[in-house]
């Protein structure tokens, strides 16, 4: 039978995760009768620290916001990091429990809330994209795929490819990105899985808006602080998570790139890089 859990994630209660069930007697906790089956208990709890990389700065060279593309060209995106090195392994990677890329730091690229493409090196990286009208956010990522988050270290643009829908986007509005978990975790990789996520003129904190966070249809959590999280306790297999930028009421926002859906997997076997 599937359960219905909601929690309250705030900076203001000292980073501590608080998950509402219903009530029960206390005396079973020392019962020595024990279920046949026990579900594992799914949590999410605010990540630890990272390197803040407070002056790093992102800037997009191409393609420039609102520019019109040729049907069929790839599609070239050029970038500079400053105060922030791309390919070398962030510093407190060997401290985390995370997934982290061999690879090192890299820029994560959004196009219409699709999963991102990890880019390692500046120049260089090009795409055959179909027709069609293009949101990309772009920002730099720990080697352990946790975002930068500060003014200077993403930007959003749109553009154009071909004939396709040319209808521009209000960027100015409130926006949500999902960037992880993504793809297929293995090993040790599937006890600790980041959740992260990006915000786009807008706060989030208690009594204001939060992020709707659904994971399998059945638990949900309400998070009021911008920061990367952990999530523990998930099934082996395929699972799903929904995030929502919903207002003081709980409605759902009506703005650009705002409720996505995810998939992604856990496995047995060796962690991969």
């Amino acid at each position: 039978m599937k359960r219905q859990f909601i929690a309250i994630i705030s900076l203001l209660v000292a980073g501590m995760f608080y998950a509402c069930t219903p009530a029960t007697d206390s005396s079973q906790e020392t019962a020595t009768e024990v279920p046949e089956e026990t579900a594992p208990m799914l949590s999410i709890s605010p990540a630890p620290a990272s390197p803040e990389y407070a002056d790093a700065m992102l800037t997009v060279t191409g393609p420039s916001d609102g520019s019109v593309l040729a049907s069929g060209d790839s599609i070239e995106f050029t970038y500079n990091a400053t105060n922030y090195e791309l390919g070398v392994i962030t510093s407190d990677a060997d401290q985390k429990p995370l997934a982290n890329s061999g690879k090192g730091q890299h820029i994560h690229l959004i196009l219409n809330n699709n999963p991102y493409y990890a880019i390692y090196e500046p120049e260089g990286f090009k795409l055959a994209l179909d027709d069609g009208h293009y949101v990309a956010l772009s920002f730099l990522s720990r080697s352990y795929h946790e975002s930068v988050k500060n003014p200077e270290a993403y930007k959003v643009s749109q553009f154009t490819v071909g004939e396709g829908d040319s209808e521009e986007v209000d960027l100015s509005q409130p926006m949500l990105f999902y960037s992880r978990p993504k793809g297929t975790y293995t090993g040790a990789d599937t006890e600790s899985v980041l959740f992260d996520f990006y915000l786009a003129n807008t706060e989030i904190g208690p009594g204001g808006n939060q992020v709707k966070v659904s994971i399998n249809s059945d638990t949900t959590f309400m998070v009021d602080q911008w920061q990367p999280y952990v999530i523990n306790g998930m099934p082996m297999g395929d699972n799903t998570i929904k995030i929502e930028l919903v207002d003081s009421n709980g409605n759902l926002i009506d703005s650009p790139m705002n409720s996505v859906e995810r998939t992604f997997t856990l496995e047995e076997g060796s962690s991969a890089m």
